[in-house]
């Protein structure tokens, strides 16, 4: 069995060319752009890199964006006082406050700051307290999760299937092990100590990875048939390439291929529909607005 790849590239690309159009057309009916702010605190690369990345997405659909970027040494008060001046500020729909925070910040006190309607992250606690419970529908969905259920959905029927999901971090494991469950999947979730792993993962008709260990899953733990989707970006070093290094999933990518059914690369998997998830959230919160405007009215 020779896998087939899941593009998220090119499943991100029809994203945002729809949401290009529907901000056009609301162009043209005099309607406001949707409006995005990303707060970054202190200088952690990747993060900086993820920031410039979601603002030139903005850009080519025809979001406003705008850009708050604060020193490591900020005071916890100084950004929730932006915060709160950004939920009242009409022109912008989300916020977006770039994880991980510096050690000395409340993280679940600057995300609960956020006004629910423009947490386009999805990590506010209620939003994600709705998605623990059944029956309660989120505003919003983290926009990885919402991602990688975008690619299975597209391909697979999950109600039934076994899934594991490999990390337990509020940012992807938790999430996607909520929502799995909501499709009526039978979900495992593994973490560093998790018992026998090996053979846990080699009975799952779907795996999804977000442990940040390169080329972790070998292709024998993985059952013939799964569905893999790899949510990790690891670095590792490559003399060959001009950058000294190349980018890496949380699976063997080459081994899981001779077994998997679908699966997902590294690069140009999840992270793409990633953005794209955040892209639609914007515009939701837009479409939202129009609503209380009009209500207003």
């Amino acid at each position: 069995m020779t896998a087939q790849i899941i593009d998220g590239k090119k499943i991100a690309e029809d994203i945002r060319n729809d949401i290009q159009l529907r901000i056009a057309a609301r162009v043209e009916n005099n309607m406001p752009k949707p409006g995005l702010t990303t707060v970054l605190i202190g200088d952690d690369p990747a993060s900086q890199v993820y920031v410039r990345s979601k603002h030139k997405a903005c850009e080519v659909v025809g979001i406003q964006s705008f850009r708050f970027d604060l020193q490591a040494d900020t005071s916890q008060k100084y950004a929730l006082d932006l915060i709160k001046e950004l939920n009242s500020d009409r022109r912008i729909h989300g916020i977006l406050v770039q994880l991980p925070l510096p050690s000395t910040f409340n993280e679940e006190l600057v995300l609960s700051c956020i006004d629910l309607h423009k947490d386009v992250d999805g990590f506010h606690p209620i939003n994600i307290g709705r998605l623990a419970q059944k029956g309660r529908e989120p505003l919003y969905i983290p926009c990885t999760p919402s991602g990688v259920m975008h690619l299975l959905k597209k391909f697979i029927s999950l109600d039934g299937k076994r899934a594991v999901v490999l990390g337990r971090s509020n940012i992807v494991g938790m999430p996607v092990s909520l929502l799995l469950i909501r499709e009526n999947a039978t979900v495992t979730i593994c973490h560093s100590h998790t018992k026998e792993l090996e053979s846990i993962i080699h009975q799952a008709d779907i795996l999804v990875s977000a442990i940040g260990k390169p080329e972790f899953v070998r292709g024998d733990w993985v059952k013939h048939g799964a569905v893999i989707i790899d949510v990790g970006v690891n670095r590792v070093v490559d003399p060959s390439k001009k950058s000294g290094y190349r980018l890496v999933g949380d699976v063997a990518f080459s081994e899981v291929m001779e077994v998997a059914s679908w699966v997902t690369p590294v690069p140009g998997g999840v992270g793409p529909m990633t953005i794209a998830m955040l892209l639609k959230n914007t515009l939701q919160a837009a479409e939202r607005a129009d609503i209380k405007v009009k209500l207003k009215k």
